[in-house]
């Protein structure tokens, strides 16, 4: 990993607003934001002297010397009610727009989970390739699906995402891997093979607790990276071992980052991502 490629997620910090934290991010040394969107649509909806617009917030990226990279909001809706998956879909397609109008066209990843049904089987994993196909085909040109294992109740697991990918056969659909999901589910270091690595389009970044995974709480247990038991740096050597070349970015769901100032809080991440990169 070389320090061009450190990412960080806003939802790692707590911020008065958008201002603060890109402010915050750039002094850490961060060059590329992943977005909680829910942040960015906020941001643009608090009352202002002027109105606030996705132009503006792209203003305030580039004042800051940042780009972005994508975001996430919520998960894929491929089962059940007609007018629910539209509705959902049509969310996700606003979100790429709005993220690749941020990027200036640049790609970005929209990370996301899946729902399921109540048959719980390869065909299930299956309708879900199929249907973050279509979705995708609906992006702007350079915004791909990163779907996330374990934020689903039937794809819990990397094997599992493979699966849906594999299905998917488009270069707009890929996995988003994340040790601390990873560490809490049934996956291995067996699994990450060239196939598999070849399907990653993104990657989170964070360590976990010292803890069995199956006692693990996938969000509140993560510590920095380097920190805990997961073995990131042996991790990301693998992935890149086998070609993967994209980008890095810590996610952290820490009470104790989040009751730091911004700025504290992304200096602690950016130090802790540097002392992993080569």
């Amino acid at each position: 990993m070389k320090t061009n490629q450190i990412a960080i997620n806003s939802i790692s910090t707590r911020h008065k607003d958008l201002d603060e934290a890109l402010a915050s991010y750039a002094a850490a040394g961060f060059r590329h934001v992943e977005f909680a969107i829910p942040q960015v649509k906020q941001w643009m909806n608090t009352p202002s002297a002027n109105a606030r617009s996705a132009a503006d917030l792209k203003t305030l990226l580039a004042k800051h010397g940042l780009d972005c990279i994508g975001g996430f909001e919520t998960s894929l809706t491929a089962f059940g009610d007609a007018e629910a998956r539209k509705k959902n879909h049509a969310l996700h397609i606003a979100n790429a727009t709005l993220m690749s109008e941020l990027s200036g066209g640049a790609p970005v990843t929209l990370v996301m989970g899946t729902d399921g049904d109540s048959v719980n089987n390869l065909d299930t994993l299956k309708a879900i390739g199929r249907t973050a196909r279509e979705l995708a085909r609906e992006f702007p040109r350079g915004a791909k699906i990163g779907l996330e294992f374990n934020w689903s109740p039937v794809m819990k697991s990397l094997r599992s995402a493979s699966v849906v990918v594999e299905e998917a056969n488009d270069d707009r659909v890929g996995i988003l891997f994340d040790p601390a999901h990873y560490h809490c589910t049934p996956s291995k270091f067996d699994d990450l093979t060239p196939k598999v690595v070849k399907q990653i389009v993104h990657v989170h970044v964070d360590d976990m607790r010292d803890k069995p995974g199956d006692r693990s709480d996938c969000n509140a247990d993560r510590v920095l990276p380097g920190e805990g038991v997961v073995g990131i740096k042996k991790l990301i050597n693998h992935l890149e071992a086998l070609g993967y070349r994209g980008l890095f970015s810590i996610e952290m769901f820490s009470e104790e980052l989040w009751a730091m100032p911004s700025q504290v809080a992304a200096k602690k991440m950016y130090d802790a991502m540097t002392r992993l990169a080569s």
